[in-house]
């Protein structure tokens, strides 16, 4: 009973190795759809470019500056409003990419300051794709880095 296990097991082994190679093999070059990726439903980029306005975002951005500050940086402050709110640019990339409106505004901080904000909005870049999302960075308030220097990396 044991060896027949044995026997089964490596036998499966031997046969998903095989599948793997002649998968990696051809994973190095272009090519069309196996018959597992047919399977699932794959739609490719369907983008409308139908995305909201810069002023759309201001919510979100308000709200997870806020948390990301309490949560990540034991601090209180918070945006109180915006400012010179504008459009940098649309998509600017290459036709076929994902679309993305960046845009920039200039915080009033809690602090007392005035802050700049590059942030950007992207088609499916919500949770899971369903809807709209926003990527942003307020300058000053960059602790980590992310988007250095000064946010550069929050524009286009």
């Amino acid at each position: 009973m044991v060896r027949q296990m044995f026997r089964i097991v490596s036998l499966a082994s031997v046969a998903s190795a095989v599948v793997l190679m002649a998968w990696a093999a051809q994973s190095g070059s272009a090519r069309a759809a196996g018959w597992i990726e047919k399977g699932i439903y794959l739609s490719g980029p369907n983008y409308d470019g139908d995305l909201p306005s810069c002023e759309a975002a201001l919510g979100e951005i308000t709200s997870r500056f806020e948390s990301t500050q309490a949560r990540f940086w034991n601090s209180n402050v918070q945006i109180l409003g915006y400012e010179r709110v504008r459009e940098v640019a649309y998509s600017p990339w290459a036709k076929g990419t994902v679309p993305r409106r960046f845009c920039s505004a200039v915080a009033d901080v809690s602090t007392g300051r005035k802050h700049v904000v590059n942030y950007y909005i992207t088609e499916d870049g919500g949770m899971i794709g369903a809807t709209w999302g926003v990527t942003y960075c307020v300058v000053g308030f960059d602790s980590n880095m992310v988007y250095s220097p000064a946010c550069k990396m929050a524009r286009p």
